[in-house]
C-alpha cells in the first residue's frame, strides 16, 4: 500500500514539475527562458495607465499565469502628458512586481512624434550620451522629421513619422526608453521600424539608438536587460549575421471565410504574415538561431466604418483584428483562441499567440463586479496555458 501511494505521489510530482517553467535571467536571456515568457504573453494595453482597474488586472494576470505583459505603458503622440503618465505608472508597476516579481512589463515607443515633443526639456545626461555640449532647450519636433517632407503630417496635422537618421529622433527614443526602464519596464516594442528607416537602409542609425538603449538597460534595468521587438513585415532586421531584436512580433493577419460570415482562419503565406518567415542570426544575448522566436497578436489599427463586410486587405470582415474578435460571440471567441493557439504552434514552432487581455474596448476578464464589461475569455486563456506542454 505504501509503495502504491508513493508511486502516485511521485507521478503527480513529476507531472507538476514537467510543466513548471523557469523565468530566471539577468543581463542576458536564453532561448528557453525567452520562449517561456513568450508562451505566457498577454496584451494588457495601457495597464499602467489604469489605476481604477489595477487590482482586477493583477488578479487576472495571476489567475491566468501570465508572465509577459504587452504594451502596458506608452504614448501614441500626446507627448506633453508623458511626465504625468510616468508618475501614475511607477506605483502601478511596483504593485505588479510585488504581486509577481517574474513578470516582464512591456512599454512601447511607436512610429509617431507630434509637436508636443517641443514641451519636453532635454536632460543633461541625454546630451552627454550623444557626446554633445549641454544646452538648455527642449526637444525639437521639426528636427525629428524627414528633411524632404516625406511622411510629414502622416497621422494628422502636426503628427508625423520620425526619421531615425536624425540625431534628434535618436535622442528622443533613448530618452523615452530610459524613462520607461526606470519604471521597471524590461521590454520595449518599437512599432513599425520599416517606415522610420527610409533614409537608413543599412539600419546604421537604428543600431546606434538600440545600442544606447541596451547599454542603459545593462546599468539600470531590473535584471540588467531590456527585451526589444518591433513589427517586422520583412521577417526581421539582420546586419552582419546579428539580429537587431530579441524577438519579433506581428499582427495575426486573419483571412475571412467567404461563405461563413464573420468567421476567420489563419493561413501560411496570407498577405505579409510572419509564419515561417522570422529571420535568424545571432541574438543580442549571444545565441544563434535559424528563426528568431516571435509572437503574433490581435492588432488594432484604423477603423473602416464597414464592420461586418468582406472588404479584403488586412481587415477581417471590415474590422481591425481586435475589433473583429470583440464582435464575435463568447462561444466563438473561446473556440477561436484555442484554434489560433494550436494553429500557430503546429505550423511554426518559433511562434506564439499573444493572448488578448485588454485592448481597445475588449477585456478578457471574467465578468464580475470589478469587471462588469469583461468578455469572459480569462478561463479559456488559463486553460490553454495549463494544458500547454
Amino acid at each position: 500500500m505504501r509503495i502504491l501511494l508513493w508511486g502516485i505521489i511521485m507521478a503527480c510530482t513529476t507531472s507538476v514539475l514537467a510543466v513548471e517553467r523557469d523565468y530566471r535571467f539577468d543581463g542576458k536571456i536564453s532561448r528557453e527562458i525567452l520562449e517561456n515568457y513568450l508562451s505566457r504573453a498577454i496584451t494588457m494595453m495601457a495597464a499602467l495607465h489604469d489605476e481604477a482597474n489595477a487590482d482586477e488586472n493583477i488578479r487576472m494576470l495571476k489567475n491566468t499565469g501570465a508572465k509577459f505583459v504587452g504594451r502596458a505603458v506608452f504614448r501614441w503622440g500626446g507627448e506633453g502628458a508623458l511626465e504625468a503618465l510616468l508618475r501614475k505608472a511607477e506605483p502601478l508597476a511596483k504593485k505588479v512586481h510585488r504581486a509577481d516579481p517574474d513578470i516582464i512589463l512591456q512599454a512601447a515607443i511607436f512610429e509617431i512624434v507630434t509637436e508636443q515633443v517641443n514641451q519636453i526639456p532635454i536632460p543633461k545626461w541625454v546630451f552627454a550620451e550623444f557626446g554633445l555640449k549641454p544646452d538648455r532647450r527642449n526637444f525639437r519636433y521639426e528636427a525629428m522629421l524627414y528633411p524632404d517632407g516625406h511622411r510629414q503630417d502622416h497621422w494628422s496635422r502636426g503628427a508625423s513619422v520620425p526619421d531615425m537618421s536624425q540625431l534628434e529622433t535618436r535622442m528622443w527614443f533613448v530618452y523615452v526608453a530610459a524613462r520607461y526602464i526606470n519604471l521597471g519596464v524590461e521590454a520595449i516594442h518599437f512599432g513599425q521600424v520599416a517606415i522610420m528607416d527610409d533614409r537608413d537602409p543599412g539600419h546604421r542609425y537604428w543600431r546606434d539608438m538600440m545600442g544606447r538603449v541596451r547599454r542603459y538597460a545593462a546599468l539600470h534595468a531590473r535584471r540588467h536587460i531590456v527585451l526589444c521587438d518591433a513589427h517586422v513585415p520583412s521577417g526581421g532586421v539582420v546586419h552582419d549575421g546579428k539580429l537587431m531584436f530579441d524577438f519579433h512580433s506581428f499582427p495575426l493577419r486573419i483571412e475571412e471565410v467567404p461563405d461563413k460570415p464573420h468567421r476567420g482562419v489563419l493561413k501560411m503565406g496570407y498577405l505579409d504574415s510572419i509564419y515561417g518567415r522570422s529571420k535568424g542570426g545571432i541574438t543580442p544575448s549571444g545565441w544563434k538561431c535559424e528563426h528568431l522566436p516571435y509572437i503574433v497578436e490581435l492588432d488594432n489599427f484604423e477603423s473602416t466604418g464597414r464592420g461586418g463586410q468582406n472588404i479584403g486587405g488586412h481587415w477581417i470582415w471590415g474590422w481591425d483584428e481586435i475589433s473583429w474578435f470583440a464582435h464575435q460571440t463568447e462561444e466563438y471567441r473561446n473556440e477561436w483562441l484555442r484554434y489560433a493557439w494550436k494553429w500557430v504552434r503546429r505550423h511554426d514552432p518559433n511562434g506564439y499567440l499573444q493572448m488578448p487581455g485588454c485592448r481597445g474596448r475588449y477585456r478578457a476578464n471574467t465578468p464580475s463586479k470589478a469587471a462588469p464589461g469583461g468578455f469572459n475569455q480569462e478561463k479559456t486563456i488559463k486553460d490553454i496555458w495549463a494544458h500547454d506542454e
